[in-house]
């Protein structure tokens, strides 16, 4: 089963995400408000792939990527954006995020957007 690490500041989008990911067979090992929880998460529980909110107070999404990449290179991030940050996430791509979804999503993409990432890691 994929271990899945959401980090987003809004505690409904963290919940909206874990329902969708448990309901279609991930596994959600933990939830992080902040880049800095999510880098402790991280080291903690070792997830699979990590949902990365880009705005966040703080630490945000691009500087808790770099962060996490330097921990692992090979760490898979989905980043979480809103509309109209489209410069934001082409530097997320840069930075090594796997793949990204723009708010408001919808459960297809959301978990369109996993099951990539998960299928490259099997191949």
């Amino acid at each position: 089963m994929t271990r899945v690490l959401i980090v987003d500041d809004a505690m409904f989008m963290r919940k909206t995400i874990k329902r969708i990911l448990e309901g279609n067979g991930y596994d959600v090992v933990a939830e992080a408000e902040n880049g800095y929880q999510a880098i402790s998460l991280f080291e903690q529980h070792r997830p699979d792939i990590i949902s990365l909110d880009i705005t966040m107070p703080e630490l945000d999404g691009l500087e808790t990527l770099q962060k996490l990449r330097q921990i692992n290179p090979k760490v898979k991030v989905v980043m979480v954006t809103a509309v109209g940050q489209e410069k934001l996430v082409r530097e997320a791509i840069k930075l090594g995020a796997a793949s990204f979804l723009v708010k408001p999503f919808n459960e297809v993409q959301l978990i369109n957007a996993f099951h990539s990432i998960s299928k490259r890691e099997e191949d």
